[in-house]
């Protein structure tokens, strides 16, 4: 699996390039303590210590190495944090459960992306709210010729970078 080896430097690439994005989205949320959120694809648990006081969190990745990285973080965050091994596209959890739900960086790496938008919403109970943070693909257009070449790159490290948030 592409993040045995990706585990040990993911933290690094990911806040070089994409803190300032995951801090705005989670803000965008608007948590308020009591509330309970769903971190699909947490996997090393950046977003963790971006949670308010008083929310209570679940993060679910299907990569035992980036939970474990994960559990590092959980006794240095304000939420209460409980961290699960399982799939984005089949989540063990009831429907109509989350206040909010979190996925950040993860349908672009997702074998069927749909799946776990439709999973995601399936556990948001009605007026909860999502947000979605990703390398999406421009929208209402093909994507260029140079994107869909360093998408065959990308694609080896794991991820995708010519799928468009329309088409979810």
């Amino acid at each position: 699996m592409v993040y045995l080896a990706w585990a040990p430097v993911y933290d690094w690439v990911l806040l070089r390039f994409f803190a300032p994005g995951r801090a705005t989205a989670v803000r965008m949320l608007a948590l308020r303590p009591g509330e309970r959120v769903l971190l699909v694809g947490v996997g090393t648990g950046q977003d963790l210590p971006l949670l308010p006081a008083g929310v209570s969190a679940v993060g679910v990745d299907l990569s035992e190495p980036m939970l474990r990285r994960a559990a590092r973080r959980v006794a240095d965050v304000a939420a209460r944090v409980e961290l699960r091994l399982g799939d984005a596209a089949a989540l063990e959890m009831p429907s109509s459960s989350f206040d909010a739900v979190v996925l950040h960086l993860v349908l672009s790496v997702v074998p069927d992306p749909a799946a776990v938008v439709a999973e995601a919403m399936r556990v948001l109970r009605p007026g909860g709210r999502a947000v979605i943070f990703d390398k999406f693909a421009p929208e209402g257009r093909s994507p260029s010729a140079a994107r869909r070449v360093l998408n065959l790159v990308t694609r080896a490290f794991g991820t995708e970078i010519d799928r468009r948030l329309g088409d979810l």
